[in-house]
């Protein structure tokens, strides 16, 4: 199969149950080996977090916060990348440094543009919780805290439909995201023939051949990052990297590496030397 570049699609394989677990155990050994670059990684998703939700609540906008960090989550395969890099490297037996790992953002035009459709997502998500919250709960509504806003949403019809249909279509938002961007970023970041459609779609089709294990996996990160910012997103220093780091290993057991794809050409055949036959002479004359 070829891409639209022309090129030859990634090969993709079945995984099993068995890989993601794997891969959650190489992730959190990489975040043992390097444990400062994955907190500092941590740090950077959980101060966004804590920053976005103090602005909300400076502009009276408190009652997003639950969207907001639900919504949050759709944004790690992004903020992941440069830890994708550290596992990269450490399988490679490459030295890490800040300047390799912090600057792999910048290295391809095509990783940006693969953020762009993550950013594209997360605002998707955003409005769509402002036009339910207006349509469910009404245009002007506003609530003086968090509380109020969860007495409304939890204690009124409106608020549990609102509640109900918001969390149905976040749950298709983020199952199309992670569908689109599960293997991407890692695989963006190896390859340098691969254009941001291909690795979505070749992240798709790696969704489509594992059906149960991806989406075991997607549960497993909602899971993990749902927990983490109950404490003002503090438990994200630890979850970010270590899932960071197994999403590289699952990306490995998922896509075929380039050396692999080639096939390797039959050995030439030995050619049969010749025999060489006597020329037969000619009789004598009398």
């Amino acid at each position: 199969m070829t891409s639209i570049s022309g090129r030859t699609d990634p090969v993709v394989r079945r995984i099993a149950i068995s890989d993601v677990v794997e891969s959650l155990v190489q992730g959190l050994r990489d975040f043992q080996a390097a444990p400062l670059y994955g907190l500092a990684f941590g740090a950077v998703y959980t101060i966004g977090g804590i920053a976005i939700t103090l602005s909300l609540t400076t502009f009276g906008l408190v009652y997003l916060a639950y969207p907001l960090a639900a919504g949050f989550a759709l944004l790690g395969p992004f903020v992941a990348i440069g830890l994708y890099e550290i596992s990269r490297r450490r399988e490679a037996g490459l030295p890490l440094s800040p300047r390799a790992v912090f600057g792999v953002v910048t290295s391809r035009s095509e990783i940006g543009w693969m953020a762009f459709v993550t950013l594209f997502v997360f605002i998707i998500w955003m409005y769509q919780v402002r036009l339910l919250i207006a349509l469910f709960l009404g245009l002007n509504t506003s609530f003086a805290s968090i509380q109020d806003f969860l007495n409304v949403v939890l204690s009124t019809n409106e608020g549990l439909v609102f509640l109900l249909v918001g969390n149905c279509v976040g749950a298709a938002l983020a199952l199309v995201l992670f569908s689109l961007t599960v293997v991407s970023f890692p695989l963006l970041l190896e390859r340098d023939d691969v254009d941001f459609v291909t690795a979505m779609v070749t992240s798709v089709r790696a969704v489509v051949a594992s059906p149960l294990p991806m989406i075991g996996w997607a549960a497993t990160i909602v899971l993990l990052l749902a927990i983490s910012t109950l404490p003002y997103f503090l438990g994200l220093l630890v979850k970010l990297p270590i899932l960071g780091h197994a999403t590289w290993h699952l990306y490995r057991r998922v896509v075929v590496p380039v050396a692999a794809e080639q096939p390797q050409s039959a050995p030439a055949e030995p050619v049969a030397s010749a025999t060489v036959l006597p020329m037969p002479r000619a009789a004598p004359r009398d």
